[in-house]
């Protein structure tokens, strides 16, 4: 098992008093299951656990009556070993999308209060892409507004990523200091953390694809891994999809490496299909998105907080959620490129997708801004409460868009921004450079 910032958050939970059933969210194979039944095991005298997705059957439990007691009669009857002892016991309903009626049954946990519950699901955000028999299933069903917590689950961001590698919290602490003091980091550190970085583009955050980076060394062996996560998803865009829509969701999904290989990365639908519409696809890359496998980036009309109040919803980027997935995703031999310290390729998309990554794996909303003129900022995001640029670099550059929108306050408004790269921390007036790897301790609003 590694370390995880869920395991915090799910005690926070626990200890909280009359806390709500938890409902955690997050797209397929990120180590929810993982980490809630390790949770539990260490917390509670007694785990019962079902999962509706490898035994269908566990539905039958929620088919009448929702009230507590007969809920525990009939699934203590049905698996073996189940135990409710009050106080003691904690029921986790893993895949729960695939029995709308356990959700609904949370309301009556939360009333009777006997009963901790965590529920786990990969495709809760997804609606309207059900079967007929899924759909009215759904219906008769209902969420209990009011009656559970909700929360998102991401892949292993870059910071576990670093615990799983050997970084202490000391080490974390030190480089948190140096971004604070704005003094460069010492350059054994920093040659470690580089590594690390370009370990973590290849390999991403799949607990998987960690885990047998970390038994076999092999990226073969985890891109084979990836390959199988890939190909999950796909199959439950069959599976989960209105047979009309599956076409087009594989479309869009297969499009996104091409989407991004472009100099202009804007998502354009014409790049799936020759003259395909957004009406055609726009329900399609929702489903992608729901599902939790790609983060979209808002370009702004203006660089001005509230960043969602300047969002142009009809104009923006779509980068995959995790960085090991792109890199898998592209041509054979990129992986080797990245590892000899080769981020350029593909137009920059590698690199601008690592930073997208660390920052949709903070739980940020992604922004980026650019006008017709060609200026343009990779992401922008609110920082000491402020609006401010953040520029990749994978190499030094000039940053011309960046060094314009400094120069001109009265039009921008931006005083202050950031320019990411591979290179160490260093301050040219308004512009503070840092090394990549610190994009995940931009953690201040």
């Amino acid at each position: 098992m590694y370390k995880r910032k869920i395991d915090d958050i799910l005690l926070k939970w626990k200890n909280r008093t009359d806390h709500k059933p938890l409902v955690i969210k997050g797209c397929r194979q990120c180590g929810k299951t993982s980490s809630v039944l390790a949770f539990a095991k260490k917390h509670y005298q007694h785990v019962v656990y079902l999962d509706f997705h490898e035994h269908r059957e566990y539905k039958a439990f929620f088919d009448g009556a929702l009230e507590v007691d007969t809920l525990t009669l009939s699934i203590s009857a049905g698996i073996k070993g189940a135990k409710f002892v009050a106080g003691k016991t904690c029921l986790v309903l893993d895949e729960i999308q695939d029995c709308p009626s356990a959700r609904s049954s949370l309301k009556f946990f939360k009333l009777d209060g006997r009963y901790d519950v965590i529920c786990t699901g990969s495709l809760l955000g997804v609606n309207g892409y059900k079967t007929k028999e899924e759909l009215k299933e759904e219906t008769k069903a209902s969420v209990p507004v009011g009656f559970e917590q909700t929360i998102t689950m991401y892949p292993m961001d870059f910071e576990e990523w670093l615990w799983a590698n050997g970084i202490e919290q000391q080490h974390v602490d030190y480089l948190r200091d140096c971004l604070q003091k704005e003094k460069p980091v010492n350059e054994g550190i920093h040659q470690r953390m580089r590594e690390l970085l370009l370990l973590y583009v290849v390999v991403g955050g799949m607990p998987d694809a960690v885990k047998t980076f970390q038994e076999t060394n092999n990226i073969n062996d985890v891109q084979e891994v990836q390959r199988g996560i890939i190909e999950t998803y796909k199959s439950d865009m069959l599976k989960y999809a209105l047979q009309e829509d599956k076409s087009r969701i594989r479309e869009c999904f297969d499009s996104i490496p091409t989407q991004l290989s472009r100099e202009n990365k804007k998502f354009t639908y014409s790049i799936i299909r020759s003259h395909a519409r957004s009406n055609q696809y726009r329900g399609s890359l929702q489903w992608i998105e729901d599902a939790g496998i790609i983060k979209r980036c808002y370009n702004l009309s203006i660089t001005e907080l509230p960043l969602e109040g300047n969002a142009d919803k009809e104009s923006f980027k779509v980068y995959m959620a995790d960085i090991g997935l792109l890199v898998c995703m592209l041509e054979e031999g990129t992986a080797w490129s990245i590892m000899q310290g080769n981020l350029l390729s593909y137009k920059g998309a590698i690199y601008e997708n690592l930073v997208a990554d660390m920052l949709g794996k903070m739980g940020r909303k992604l922004y980026y801004f650019r006008k017709e003129s060609g200026l343009e900022l990779d992401f922008i995001i609110r920082y000491h409460g402020e609006c401010c640029p953040l520029e990749c670099k994978a190499k030094n550059g000039n940053a011309k868009s960046l060094q314009t929108v400094l120069k001109h306050h009265e039009h921008y408004h931006v005083y202050h921004a950031f320019k990411v790269g591979d290179y160490n921390i260093g301050r040219n007036g308004p512009l503070l450079t840092l090394p990549s790897y610190m994009v995940f301790l931009l953690t201040d609003y």
